[in-house]
């Protein structure tokens, strides 16, 4: 039986060829991503997601695409690399979590933070993925309000660190080589950033059992215990929390093209669905209501995809603040939540079945609904840049 929904017009979904705004070569590189995602993660990601598991035999073959570092390392631009990370998770957002923690929280903190020297010593390993690293600032007490509420400590003895607190939602540090810690020093009380090896004494990682969204991603709780760390291994530009929001800025506006490639799962997914399924006779993609249920979920995600082309552009042009990223993260993830829902209600009670793959992308909207700042925290940087007043301390 032939697909019904090959010939659909705007197969891609790229309903206002923002794609065409790339370089033939970027776009090239861009497919051949595309292609390896549909090839290689996508038959096993629902299998993967629903027996809570990483599928660490793919990090090999995501070394030899050579994907790491897109920006600063092969010089591509912005726009290039948030099309791949919205491409990744479009396709299972469990394995995007996976890349975009590793090169854009931890490997870009490392390229924004480190000195020459400590790139030299770690950057070759992590760029190939012989080392895999993830970030790690939410603490069980501690997740809005870790600028403030950080309570892991570190203490200098002599030429090494010594580390003790507790971490919590931090994803897949069961299995990876480094983990990118914050801790205050007690000795000025400001947030710094040590790059911790996780088969150092008194580092513990234990998987967080019993979630419903991004299950593939091996969130744990972390607890380090006089964790003695190198004075080497203190990142030398990370000596505040202003330092660390260099990092959020970028890794925010990464959140955003996360959430367009969610919306594009969910519309893939719902006008299949709706030109394949029929009731009372006809397919219900013929019924007035489900065309607008789409065209809804479209018009959100083609927004969602205008205003992150346009910051990532001025991230190009060096002109983005901090402001910019938390408005686009809340407005993105915003449009994603009702894009899902309403995806899932147009597939009726299968939507609520991983097999028909909309529960999946429904639940995994929420986790990133929520990380790197929540809605709430956002729209309050958003909204202390356009008043000038601060409603939080």
């Amino acid at each position: 039986m032939s697909d019904p929904t090959a010939a659909l017009p705007y197969v891609d979904g790229d309903f206002f060829f923002f794609e065409s705004l790339l370089p033939a070569d970027e776009l090239a590189r861009l497919n051949e991503i595309r292609d390896w995602m549909e090839a290689e993660v996508r038959p096993i990601s629902r299998d993967f997601w629903n027996r809570s598991e990483f599928p660490v035999h793919l990090i090999p073959r995501v070394a030899e695409l050579d994907m790491i570092s897109p920006v600063r390392r092969q010089g591509r631009s912005h726009l290039f690399a948030g099309m791949v990370t919205a491409a990744i998770h479009r396709v299972d957002a469990s394995f995007g979590t996976f890349f975009s923690g590793h090169d854009g929280l931890f490997t870009g903190s490392i390229e924004l933070l480190a000195s020459e020297e400590q790139k030299a010593a770690w950057l070759p390993d992590i760029y190939s993925l012989r080392k895999t690293g993830v970030f790690a600032i939410t603490e069980p007490l501690a997740g809005s309000d870790v600028a403030g509420g950080t309570q892991t400590t570190a203490v200098r003895s002599g030429d090494s660190w010594v580390l003790n607190g507790e971490k919590r939602w931090i994803g897949n540090s069961t299995f990876s080589d480094y983990v990118l810690v914050w801790a205050k020093d007690v000795a000025d009380g400001q947030v710094k950033g040590f790059l911790v090896d996780t088969a150092t004494a008194g580092f513990t990682a234990t998987l967080i059992e019993n979630r419903i969204a991004l299950r593939a991603v091996q969130n744990a709780d972390i607890v380090l215990k006089d964790v003695v760390v190198p004075a080497f291994n203190k990142l030398a530009g990370a000596n505040s929390f202003r330092d660390t929001n260099k990092v959020l800025k970028t890794t925010r506006a990464t959140v955003g093209w996360q959430a367009v490639g969610l919306q594009l799962a969910a519309f893939d997914v719902a006008r299949r669905y709706a030109v394949e399924r029929h009731q009372f006779g006809k397919p219900i993609a013929s019924f007035q209501l489900i065309q607008e249920q789409l065209v809804t979920m479209l018009s959100n995600a083609q927004a969602s995809m205008g205003m992150m082309v346009r910051l990532a552009q001025m991230e190009d042009a060096g002109t983005t603040r901090n402001e910019h990223s938390a408005l686009a993260k809340a407005f993105v993830t915003k449009c994603m939540r009702e894009t899902v829902a309403l995806g899932r209600s147009i597939l009726g009670g299968n939507g609520i079945s991983v097999d028909y793959e909309m529960a999946k992308i429904f639940c995994d909207a929420e986790a990133i609904y929520t990380y790197e700042g929540t809605y709430e925290i956002n729209t309050l940087v958003a909204g202390r840049a356009i008043t000038g007043i601060a409603a939080f301390t």
